[in-house]
């Protein structure tokens, strides 16, 4: 692995690092919300690269050592909230196609023509994007416990979405609820303890925190159109992971993408949540490497 390196795209300064031979085929990582580029564990990086694959990952913008947008503001919580269940239309200081162009702009400022992507959640959402917009620089796609965008579909209830927007106060800091969030959205069958998650969020914490970021990533995703018809127009190998006790992004959402692309390899994995268990990290590799085979 390299120290993370700089980059321009779409504007923005992006943070990014690198793993693997630079003459193999490109893994481009996309993290989710407000998931720095560590959130992609180096294990299932370097077991991608043993593979055969260079692999990249990189901070989305508003996130990480990237650069912020913090000239503009989201709209608050609760009316984001409650305009979405309601299903009345909000404006967002930025979309997710935005950021599906700072995405393929990493691609443009590396000069890497065609890359594999793999997305988790927020991050699968923009993969969907940069696969069905821009279909001549993306040879496969794998989408990890993420969603269509179709009302209903993959949609956490008000007792998660309330926990993910818990404000801090003198008793509970934003480790706390970040430890505390880690915990509800978790996979039931690969438990970790309160100080191993502590370990982690607080590691992430020290290398960047913006919670104004935060906000402006939930109203991206908030405010994102359902992607049904731009998932029918895919032509290239499609995988799609999810666990079936996901709280966060329920598995009816990687149902429902699956059902829009009738190529689509749909595997499930009972006892994972809304993350990446360590002990499935091999199998991760292993079916993200056969699906980018296919793409070749």
């Amino acid at each position: 692995m390299e120290s993370t390196k700089f980059l321009q795209s779409n504007g923005i300064r992006i943070a990014y690092e690198e793993f693997g031979n630079a003459d193999d085929p490109v893994i481009l990582l996309v993290a989710g919300l407000y998931n720095q580029l560590v959130r992609w564990p180096v294990e299932l990086c370097e077991l991608l690269v043993a593979r055969g694959f260079r692999v990249i990952r990189f901070d989305n913008r508003d996130i990480g050592l990237t650069d912020k947008m913090d000239g503009v503001k989201a709209p608050g919580i609760l009316r984001l909230m409650l305009r979405y269940y309601l299903g009345i239309p909000v404006s967002a200081p930025y979309s997710l196609s935005d950021m599906a162009a700072d995405t393929v702009g990493i691609l443009d400022a590396l000069e890497i023509p065609q890359a594999h992507i793999v997305g988790m959640s927020m991050g699968g959402m923009i993969s969907q994007l940069v696969t069905g917009l821009y279909p001549d620089r993306i040879l496969s796609l794998t989408s990890i416990m993420s969603t269509s965008g179709e009302w209903g579909k993959g949609v956490a209830s008000l007792k998660v979405s309330r926990q993910m927007t818990r404000p801090t106060s003198k008793d509970r800091t934003a480790l706390d609820n970040a430890v505390d969030t880690w915990q509800m959205i978790g996979s039931p069958a690969y438990p970790m303890t309160d100080g191993a998650v502590r370990a982690l969020v607080k590691a992430e914490h020290k290398r960047s925190s913006n919670p104004a970021g935060y906000m402006r990533q939930i109203a991206a995703i908030r405010t994102a159109p359902s992607r049904s018809r731009l998932l029918k127009t895919i032509k290239v190998p499609v995988l799609i992971i999810h666990g079936e006790q996901d709280v966060l992004v329920p598995v009816s959402g990687g149902i429902d993408t699956a059902r829009h692309i009738e190529h689509a390899e749909l595997r499930l994995f009972d006892g994972m949540g809304h993350t990446l268990p360590q002990a499935l990290l091999p199998t991760f590799a292993e079916l993200i490497a056969k699906n980018c085979i296919k793409g070749h």
